[in-house]
């Protein structure tokens, strides 16, 4: 299925490439470079680009695309799928999915991406198993790999390969045993000036950390399970009961893992829990404007709301700001024109504000329209879409935390 993987910098350069049937050359990757370059953003580089003998299907993340070269026709969000998955597993071996980091350990990587795919095919994609048969690097583990020559690849095949329970790795043992299920939801909703909501929807997912021993069986209920939406789940879920009950029955995999993903729609009351009150003028007969923004608290359950962050793109006429933050700090680009303001925490007895004037270009006519604003901002331990969770299982679980975050605009 997946003749090739080519890993390419923002820069255009391509610093890693494994192949898995035939050696595909570095030249495919020239239709990639042209998508790029008529792109204005990375992101914005067509997931699926066709040649007159391969599919290119690439993602990007952390700065890096990961371009896949097929030469048959497979549904493209199976591939897809198996490159964040790469993503995924990488973070998870090295900490973090860098550049520099693949490069230090470049030898893990092949290896990695050797049990992955077998002849194109994914094989092995679970993270516990993927760590019996290649042991994580570490500072210990690389000397003495240099001073003996033997490498990171297990003697055994691991057992949970040939289970009915591929994803959980045997014989595990753990002192204390926890269980911790992160819901972390991110909404995306539209303001008018007035403070109306004119749309809103939340996409969540719950992450889970589970530390048990011997192979449990959870489950998760929910209070209001109709409100999720086109839900997405770990393969360790029993999707028939599910289906039938809409409880989350599973035996977890050890570790790190993401339960499930799901969203809830604008049809749903979704209470927004921060206002912005603005004040942005244009005069008609003068160079100058007035900029002023405040940002509160609204429907937060007595959370504090942390990392905000206020973004603005502000005309093309606007030449510079000049402005005064209450707390935190401010930039503003003159080439992008865009404005940043980073509050931090908001206090509810003295509410952040920025106010000043701005600077039009001579001869630029007033703007028609306001700049849009986009708010971005964390509240630890709330779930703003009200779903309430109860946990049972063979052992003690925990609930850790909620955690939102928002990027009205």
């Amino acid at each position: 299925m997946i003749h090739s993987l080519f890993l390419i910098n923002s820069s255009g350069d391509i610093f890693l490439e494994k192949h898995w049937k035939s050696v595909v050359s570095r030249s495919v990757c020239d239709y990639f470079f042209e998508a790029q370059e008529r792109a204005t953003e990375a992101e914005n580089v067509p997931p699926v680009i066709p040649t007159p003998h391969h599919y290119l299907l690439s993602v990007y993340r952390h700065k890096i695309f990961f371009v896949a070269v097929i030469q048959t026709e497979v549904p493209p969000l199976f591939v897809i799928e198996f490159l964040h998955r790469v993503v995924d597993t990488f973070q998870d071996y090295f900490g973090v999915c860098s550049e520099p980091m693949i490069k230090d350990n470049v030898v893990v990587v092949y290896e990695v991406l050797e049990e992955m795919l077998d002849n194109g095919f994914p094989l092995a994609t679970e993270s516990n198993i993927l760590k019996e048969l290649i042991k994580p690097p570490t500072i210990l583990r690389t000397v003495v790999n240099t001073i003996t020559g033997s490498t990171n690849v297990g003697n055994q095949l691991p057992t949970g390969q040939l289970s009915v329970v591929p994803w959980r790795r045997t014989g595990v043992k753990y002192t204390n045993n926890e269980a911790y299920f992160d819901v972390i939801e991110e909404i995306d909703a539209i303001i008018d000036k007035s403070g109306s909501t004119i749309t809103a929807e939340i996409q969540g997912v719950i992450d889970a950390c589970v530390k048990l021993t011997g192979m449990p069986d959870l489950t998760l209920s929910f209070m209001n399970p109709r409100l999720l939406d086109d839900v997405s789940f770990h393969p360790c879920v029993r999707f028939k009961r599910w289906e039938s009950e809409r409880i989350l029955s599973f035996i977890p995999p050890d570790g790190n893992f993401r339960l499930l993903s799901y969203h809830v729609s604008a049809q749903n009351l979704v209470a927004i829990p921060v206002y912005v009150k603005h004040n942005i003028s244009f005069r008609d007969s003068s160079s100058l404007g007035r900029f002023e923004i405040t940002v509160g608290p609204k429907q937060t359950m007595g959370k504090t709301i942390e990392g905000v962050i206020i973004l603005s793109q502000m005309p093309r006429g606007v030449l510079n700001m000049s402005l005064t933050p209450s707390q935190g700090t401010h930039t503003f680009d003159p080439v992008t024109k865009m404005l940043s303001w980073d509050v931090g925490k908001i206090n509810p007895q003295k509410l952040p504000s920025l106010k000043g004037t701005m600077s039009l270009q001579a001869g630029a006519s007033k703007p028609d329209e306001n700049p849009t604003i986009n708010l971005q901002f964390k509240i630890q331990q709330l779930a703003i879409s009200g779903k309430e969770t109860e946990g049972q299982g063979t052992e003690e679980v925990s609930s850790r935390s909620h955690r939102s975050t928002g990027q009205p605009g």
